[in-house]
């Protein structure tokens, strides 16, 4: 069950966030990292890190980019990951070279357990696209320092992830059309 949606948001806008936070059912906490332009910008795995450390996050989290709408629910997913116990990706098969160069790819073996993963690749190795939704165990999302200090890219989200898949198991889960 998700207890707590948490918004991480540049300066300029962190206030429209809140505003709309405010009529919303769910608990929404809405971070501001501070960060003014492009040139200043955290990047998506060093946001994670921040709310991480700012809110002492302990738990299980799910991991969106910001720049998606969803039209379907994310129950199967998260029943996933937990009968798993890993961390996971979402994936779905695409078949179209010039849509596979723009995202993370990933490959996986009988057991759905990720063997490559490459971001944005100009010559993927297979046909399983990456949409920005990961599921993080608690002592994995604890990790995202020590990926960094190894080089992990901090700009796409799926950087982490695919650091991640290298040093302990990691699954995908293959979208399904579901409401």
């Amino acid at each position: 069950m998700i207890e707590e949606f948490i918004v991480i948001s540049n300066h300029k806008f962190a206030d429209h966030f809140r505003k709309w936070a405010e009529g919303k059912q769910q608990k929404i906490t809405v971070l501001d990292d501070g960060t003014t332009s492009n040139e200043t910008r955290l990047g998506a795995v060093k946001d994670i890190e921040f709310a991480v450390e700012t809110l002492n996050i302990t738990d299980d989290c799910v991991v969106m980019a910001g720049d998606n709408v969803l039209d379907f629910s994310l129950r199967h997913f998260l029943s996933y990951a937990q009968c798993t116990g890993t961390s996971c990706v979402m994936c779905h098969e695409e078949n179209r070279l010039q849509a596979l160069q723009k995202t993370a790819v990933i490959e996986f073996d009988e057991n759905q357990l990720i063997t490559s993963y490459q971001e944005k690749p100009k010559e993927p190795k297979g046909n399983h696209a990456v949409p920005p939704f990961y599921f993080y165990r608690a002592q994995d999302i604890q990790r995202i320092p020590e990926a960094l200090s190894a080089g992990c890219g901090y700009d796409a989200p799926g950087s982490f992830a695919a650091w991640l898949s290298v040093k302990t198991p990691v699954h995908a889960y293959i979208m399904r059309q579901e409401v």
